[in-house]
This record gives C-alpha cells, structure tokens and sequence, in this order.
C-alpha cells in the first residue's frame, strides 16, 4: 500500500513538473514574440529620422505632420510595457501614413532614389511588425489556453501567472478604405 502511495504522488509531481514546464515554455515564447516586435519596432522608429529629413526638404511647410511623428517617436522610445508600446506603434503608424500622404503631392518627392529606398525598407518592416503581430497573439493564445484551462490552472495562479493581453488593430484602422473610379 505504501509503495502505490510513493507511485501515485511521483507520477502526480511528475505531472505537475511537466505543466510547471509547458507554462514556462509558453510564457517564454511570448515574452520572445513581443521581443521580436520590439527589434522590428527599433528598426522603424530608427528608420523614420531619415524618412523625415527626405520628405522635409520638399515640404518643409507642412509642420505639424513632422510634429506629430518626433511626437510619436519619442512615445515609442519611452513606453514601458507591452501595451504602451504598441499603442504609440499605432499612433507612429498613423503619423507615417501622413508623411506618405505628403509625399503624394510632391511628385518630385516621389522621384527621389533615396525617398524611395526608405519607403521600400519602411514598407519591409511594417510587413515584419504585422507578421510579429501575429505570432506575439498566438503565442498569447497558447499561453493563455494553458493557465485558464485544466490542469494548467491549478498551478497558474500559484506560481503567479496571469492571462496576457493580445495586441489590437486600432478601431480607425478596422474600417476599410473608400474605393472610387469617378
């Protein structure tokens, strides 16, 4: 009788060192997804200077679209947590799409080799950010899956674990765009 007691409380530690493990493991994947953005985030926000300067030289008068991207910038670079940063990602985004805008009014603008190299990288890695996106919220869902469900739960909350957040398109970036042939 003893011995089957020893067998049962060994496959149970077993068992929960092997869920300990998975939550650790899914906790650490998302943790590198999120690094992941953060690399393709650095990469636009040390991009957007040189993108700037370029469309400053032809628009110079157009101020507050510059504005609002050092303002968007600088937020990036001081955001302290997951969702911080990627609401100042959104609102960088916005602001780019402002610069772009600009430059479809300046033909000579759109010329210019060196604006069109920025806009390709740039272009490059917003694909990246969108594909990280994605698999920073896979990485959530598995992880969150494992401490909401049976028997990840049981372990979840006393090792401190809590559900994580996913990222979101902004609601003015879910609406889809105005198409005339007028």
């Amino acid at each position: 009788m003893f011995w089957i007691f020893l067998i049962i409380l060994a496959a149970i530690a077993v068992f929960a060192v092997s869920i300990y493990n998975r939550i650790q493991v899914l906790e650490n994947r998302y943790q590198n997804a999120w690094s992941q953005i953060d690399v393709q985030l650095k990469r636009r926000n040390d991009l957007v200077p040189n993108l700037v300067e370029t469309v400053k030289g032809y628009a110079s008068h157009e101020k507050e679209v510059f504005a609002k991207v050092a303002e968007s910038r600088e937020r990036m670079m001081q955001a302290g947590s997951v969702a911080e940063s990627a609401e100042a990602a959104n609102v960088m985004t916005a602001a780019l799409r402002s610069v772009f805008a600009i430059a479809e009014n300046y033909p000579e603008l759109k010329a210019n080799e060196n604006f069109r190299v920025l806009q390709e990288e740039l272009s490059s890695i917003e694909n990246k950010i969108a594909y990280s996106r994605q698999f920073f919220n896979d990485s959530v869902l598995q992880y969150n899956n494992a401490i909401e469900t049976l028997p990840g739960v049981l372990l979840a909350g006393p090792m401190g674990k809590e559900e994580q957040i996913f990222l979101e398109v902004p609601e003015t970036e879910k609406q889809a765009p105005q198409v005339s042939f007028s």
